[in-house]
């Protein structure tokens, strides 16, 4: 069931919101939203009329498939029934690398034994006596696992070449020739945060296809838990020192201004930056908790958990008794396999709110668009849709026939990069005339309407 909170009297004082008023109404069902001139209408099971609201967030998380379509043997998703049931002493199967994947091995490993902190800190795990067969494998193409989340400033700093008012001339140039004119862009940047790095890969060599194989080569090179292992000390030894590798800082930044080129790319170059940047961006953002990394390495030295790699020729079977991978003439049989790649793409249509449905589908706006200027308040109903690359997850909604500044993207993972989430998403609804110590309003975040 969704949770509804409005939040009121906000206020801003010295940079930094305060005076909230939060109410939250749980396991109430939100029905429906409908944007009109005179503000956001939401139908809830909790309310008896629909209200009005200045302004709607809609939070509607990730969509998973059923749980009904789980097995004892094949998870769809690890939130597919995985996390209530009881699985056995077997070979395990994991698809994917990602935080996601992580936890679906913790899931499965913290049923068979215990984390134990050592008085040095180091992290062990204990196998429950009788659980000595259990093996869990992380299966993906790539074969390398995610790297720690770096320590970085926040507020990002901003970048010197890679301005605002550099990738607004890259993309009036035109759609042609806008991927390697954002690449030079990037080559520069990179390189004046960081003339070593630039020079140990030869930046100024690679292009917008080359760069990706230059950013995963050392993990490609290295075995995967070795180079967690040492990725780890790193990110640890720099959070103590407050020191931040000035190359990956830059890309971290750099993730926020390319991505208002995207929408501008013609479909060869889109395809070129999805098959390279796009993965170096992902990379880099997805970086993962440190505990995380501690308890997989953990894993690792008790022997339960180890890495496939697919490559990109592979056949999967999945039967009632398990499910087989063959890959370069092996055969892996997995009696339990848990799929933990993520959750399809979603479009407009799969929208569970049919008044919004209806709205942005007359609109044209198979999957939304983000508004991209600021709007004054109030005016005609708008949609302000935030998305990922790979799904849609957030929505503002205002009255207003311009477009919101973007919605906050999708909550991030690291507690670190969620304070810089919440600083920007004040900035936007202060710069549109909300938040500020002159202006008062009452927000509805709703949730999923299952």
């Amino acid at each position: 069931m969704g949770n509804i909170s409005g939040i009121s009297s906000w206020r801003w004082s010295n940079g930094k919101a305060s005076g909230f008023n939060i109410v939250v109404h749980e396991s109430c069902r939100v029905i429906d939203l409908e944007a009109r001139e005179d503000g956001v209408w939401l139908w809830a099971e909790c309310h008896d009329e629909p209200r009005r609201f200045d302004l709607a967030v809609i939070a509607t998380g990730h969509v998973w498939p059923d749980e009904d379509e789980a097995t004892r043997s094949f998870f769809p998703s690890p939130w597919s029934g995985l996390l209530d049931a009881d699985i056995p002493v077997c070979k395990v199967g994991i698809m994917g690398t990602s935080l996601s994947a992580i936890d679906a091995a913790m899931a499965v490993a913290v049923q068979h034994g215990r984390f134990v902190e050592e008085a040095d800190e180091a992290l062990r795990f204990e196998r429950d006596q009788g659980s000595e067969e259990l093996t869990i494998t992380l299966v993906s193409r790539s074969g390398i696992l995610p790297e720690a989340d770096f320590y970085c400033p926040i507020p990002y700093e901003p970048l010197s070449v890679a301005t605002p008012e550099a990738i607004e001339r890259a993309i009036g140039a035109g759609p042609e020739g806008l991927l390697d004119r954002v690449f030079a862009l990037m080559v520069r940047e990179i390189d004046a945060a960081d003339s070593h790095w630039s020079a140990r890969v030869s930046l100024s060599d690679l292009d917008a296809d080359s760069f990706a194989d230059a950013y995963f080569a050392d993990r490609q090179r290295h075995d995967a838990f070795r180079w967690a292992e040492y990725n780890l000390k790193e990110v640890e030894r720099n959070k103590r020192e407050r020191h931040t590798v000035p190359w990956r800082y830059a890309i971290l930044r750099l993730h926020e201004a390319v991505q208002d080129v995207v929408p501008h790319l013609t479909e060869p170059d889109r395809e070129r930056f999805d098959a390279g940047l796009g993965k170096v961006f992902v990379d880099n953002y997805a970086a993962i908790p440190s505990e995380s990394i501690r308890r997989l390495l953990a894993l690792r030295e008790a022997a339960v958990i180890d890495l496939l790699e697919l490559g990109s020729d592979y056949d999967m079977w999945v039967e009632d008794t398990g499910t087989l991978i063959e890959v370069t003439g092996t055969t892996h049989d997995f009696a339990v396999f848990i799929d933990a790649r993520g959750q399809k793409p979603l479009k407009t249509k799969d929208l569970p709110f049919p008044r919004l449905r209806r709205q942005l589908l007359a609109m044209g706006e198979d999957i939304p668009d983000v508004g991209e200027d600021t709007c004054s308040w109030p005016r005609t109903p708008c949609v302000a849709v935030s998305r990922s690359e790979r799904c849609l997850t957030s929505y503002m909604i205002a009255p207003s026939s311009r477009a919101l500044p973007p919605a906050p993207r999708s909550a991030r993972r690291s507690p670190r990069r969620c304070r810089d989430q919440r600083h920007g998403l004040a900035e936007d609804w202060r710069s549109s005339g909300i938040g500020d110590e002159r202006s008062t309003c009452e927000t509805i975040c709703a949730g999923g309407a299952s």
